[in-house]
């Protein structure tokens, strides 16, 4: 038997015939950039998140950096986060010219561990970027009362925790923004890239409008003023037509062309309808790897902290063989993945920071045991229970 890490083509069959007719019929609008499909689709989500704004981007990636910028983090700025996340957590805090300061994180979690990041604050510390890492949100009640003590914004992570909730409030609502992923293999994903800010604060919603879009028009006027302070008759000015804004070429910052397309917003908007059937499903399954695998002496089950919904994008266990049982499972046909082989804080890119192997521990030791195996909703019971079946021949053997 073979099974994969992820099949995304199972999702597809799913939801094959709405997607196609929504595709097609956004193929025939003529409108491929920006419209009512993608302003919808932000609506739709700043609901579901439970946030006032949401504002579309191309990516993940995208997303964090917009958010970085629009809440003043800039050159010689000091953002402290997780060494035990994908690259581009720490990447973008470095694009906007910001340092990146890696707090140790929780051995059971994964998430950053709150308790160590006072320790790490400086007079050049402006934010915390927490992770909530597999889908599992980071501890931010605790987060939020260091912040705020320290007087400092909060942007989640939530690229792999879209529908994770902490005392039934959304990842992605708590803190001054949050950010989300769309990249294909996330539980909301799409058919290309695409990403997403959000975000209560009306004056960061507008900054962030302006920074996606070249700076341009009525809200590169308005950010325009409230960073600089420079008034501008145009922000207050309203286009009349429908299709094309003749304001679209006065520009007022330098920014970027970040910019979620409608077919994408059209393919997420119908898959939003799913998700938390889908989130329902992963739960199941890890439910039934920790009923299976739980009570085994070489492995150690993922654990979800009091009062959180994980929407486990990951089902993430540790075992001292890693290697070995990678290889194994590759050799039975299962699909598994090391989630993350390098913690950021030795990424050769970050050599610059001075960092030594052994200056964070938890997160060290993590990517040198950790195994993730398929937990995508589609997965049949005969899979899973294949999937068992060879972990604990591993261990037989």
């Amino acid at each position: 038997m073979e099974v994969k890490i992820l099949d995304l083509s199972r999702q597809y069959e799913l939801i094959q015939e709405k997607v196609e007719k929504a595709v097609c019929e956004q193929m025939r609008s003529g409108m491929y950039i920006g419209g009512k499909a993608v302003a919808d689709f932000e609506k739709k989500f700043a609901e579901y998140i439970g946030v006032k704004h949401a504002i579309s981007v191309n990516s993940g990636t995208d997303a964090l950096v917009i958010a970085l910028k629009a809440l003043g983090i800039k050159e010689g700025d000091e953002v402290i986060t997780t060494p035990f996340t994908f690259f581009a957590t720490a990447e973008t805090i470095a694009m906007v010219g910001a340092v990146p300061v890696f707090v140790d994180v929780e051995e059971d979690s994964y998430n950053i561990d709150p308790e160590k990041i006072e320790e790490k604050i400086t007079e050049k510390t402006k934010a915390i970027l927490p992770v909530h890492i597999f889908g599992q949100p980071a501890n931010m009640e605790r987060i939020l009362d260091i912040a705020n003590k320290h007087e400092l914004v909060v942007i989640e992570d939530a690229c792999q925790a879209v529908g994770a909730a902490i005392a039934g409030k959304k990842a992605g609502s708590i803190g001054n923004a949050g950010c989300f992923s769309f990249f294909p293999t996330k539980n909301l994903g799409a058919f290309g890239d695409g990403g997403m800010i959000t975000t209560n604060d009306d004056t960061t919603a507008i900054i962030c409008r302006a920074f996606k879009e070249h700076g341009m028009a009525q809200n590169g006027a308005k950010a325009r003023y409230i960073l600089q302070g420079v008034e501008d008759d145009l922000a207050n000015t309203v286009s009349t037509d429908g299709l094309y804004n003749p304001y679209k070429y006065y520009n007022y910052l330098i920014a970027y062309n970040s910019r979620l397309d409608a077919i994408q917003a059209r393919v997420l908007d119908i898959k939003l309808d799913f998700l938390d059937d889908f989130n329902g499903k992963r739960a199941e399954i890890a439910k039934f790897y920790e009923k299976e695998l739980g009570s085994c002496s070489e492995v150690i089950t993922p654990q979800i902290k009091d009062k959180v919904t994980a929407v486990w994008h990951q089902y993430a266990f540790r075992c001292k063989k890693k290697d070995e049982m990678g290889n194994f499972l590759a050799s039975k046909g299962v699909g598994s993945a090391a989630f993350y082989p390098v913690p950021l804080h030795l990424q050769k890119a970050f050599e610059y920071l001075g960092y030594q192997e052994g200056d964070l521990p938890v997160a060290e030791m993590l990517t040198k045991q950790t195994v993730c195996l398929p937990i995508f909703p589609e997965l049949k019971e005969e899979e899973l229970q294949y999937i068992v079946a060879c972990i604990k021949e591993f261990f037989e053997k």
